[in-house]
């Protein structure tokens, strides 16, 4: 029996009882679609995690704070014969005039969170960043409409602000926020400018701040202490590594921290932020293929049930094409091939169906689909067709030709 004439038989098996087939093939389809469509969702997210941070400039430095170290962290209070280690907007202006020669800006940043309203509307608990001009330079954040406030504000303390442009439809529903007054906490800020729209980062949305100069949110919230964190800017995004080690270096001289001492900061930049993100992302999507890889175990668990039925039914024609001559391997491979074009169909139409279902976007990511999840769902699916079908086809082939005709 040639190899067409298996398959052909085999086909003729699989049309012979077409709602079963098509019972069959759905249980396929659902798993194929399942693994590429759960794999395009954690690459989607991490895609998007990626773009986000990246957004935030790969040039960048930030440095934070910490809450403890050798002499203390912000707020910290001098005791006899220490001092307090903090960084202020006089050590930024220290490390902007050092001349370091990796780093080409430094911006201090001063962070709270304030009510934040207009005669119209009031928002709570909005991020207030105090910074300087250079802060519109360094970061992202780019003015849309208007423009930012000045070193000469940052120097005279106006009572001016940049807000996101989500905050200003918020506050202004009916107009343009350009020139207007807002409160914030009692201190009244006239808008200069409104940022254009960002991607959201983590849960700080760019699209709702008020941002204004340091002094300004210095004096009238945060008092002149440490600031939040410093955003250094390197001269390239190759140079970042030796701007950090140039800032470490500086900070530890300004701030008295001694060889055994801990610093009372932490560097970080968009770089280590990425590798952390990608360890995470690959764990993430690695799990969702593994649970989606269960609906196509299940599949072929239905591949064998349906076999065994199969196989069952059709003794009295085993046994006919036994006694006429066909061989075991000719009964053996019929059987496989028939699992094998079930799954192999119901591969294909999964594989259609979580194409067409990566095309929308799923609870607010949009799949991308992995180049190898394709090949590898619908290999794994014709695998696990023939892996389930060797026992229905071994009992079939295995059948005695006289057994096998005195069924009725």
């Amino acid at each position: 029996m040639s190899l067409l004439d298996i398959l052909l038989s085999a086909l003729r098996g699989v049309l012979a009882n077409k709602m079963r087939s098509i019972l069959t093939m759905l249980g396929v389809l659902i798993g194929v679609a399942s693994v590429i469509l759960l794999l395009a969702v954690g690459n989607g997210s991490a895609a998007t995690i990626r773009e986000s941070i990246a957004a935030l400039g790969t040039d960048t430095v930030t440095v934070r704070a910490s809450s403890t170290g050798g002499g203390g962290g912000p707020g910290a209070t001098a005791t006899e014969g220490s001092t307090v280690k903090e960084i202020t907007v006089d050590v930024s202006d220290k490390l902007s005039d050092a001349g370091l020669g990796h780093v080409s800006a430094v911006v201090p940043q001063v962070s709270t969170s304030l009510t934040v309203s207009s005669t119209a509307s009031s928002s709570d608990s909005v991020s207030i960043i105090g910074t300087s001009s250079d802060y519109f330079d360094v970061s992202t954040a780019e003015v849309g409409t208007g423009e930012s406030f000045t070193e000469d504000d940052v120097a005279s303390a106006a009572k001016v602000a940049v807000i996101g442009s989500e905050l200003a439809t918020t506050l202004f529903p009916t107009g343009s926020a350009l020139g207007e007054s807002i409160t914030v906490d009692g201190t009244p800020l006239t808008i200069v400018g409104v940022l254009a729209t960002q991607s959201s980062t983590g849960t700080d949305d760019p699209n709702t701040v008020v941002i204004a100069p340091i002094s300004r949110i210095q004096r009238s919230f945060t008092g002149f202490g440490a600031v939040s964190s410093l955003l250094v800017q390197a001269t390239s995004s190759d140079d970042v590594a030796a701007a950090e080690g140039e800032i470490g270096v500086m900070l530890d001289q300004f701030l008295g921290v001694g060889v055994d001492d801990t610093a009372p900061y932490t560097i970080t930049n968009q770089t280590s932020l990425l590798e952390t993100e990608a360890a995470s992302a690959d764990s993430f999507t690695v799990l969702l293929g593994a649970v989606a890889a269960i609906s196509l175990l299940v599949g072929g668990i239905g591949v064998t049930n349906v076999m065994l039925v199969s196989v069952t039914e059709r003794t009295r024609e085993i046994g006919i094409r036994k006694a006429l001559g066909a061989t075991r391997g000719a009964i053996l491979g019929q059987f496989l091939a028939e699992a094998a074009t079930l799954t192999l169909v119901g591969g294909l139409l999964g594989v259609a169906v979580a194409l067409i279902g990566a095309t929308f976007e799923i609870n607010g990511t949009m799949p991308v689909v992995l180049d190898y999840s394709i090949p590898l769902a619908l290999g794994v699916s014709v695998a696990i067709g023939v892996f389930f079908g060797v026992y229905p086809a071994g009992r079939a082939a295995a059948m005695r030709p006289i057994q096998a005709l005195r069924a009725v």
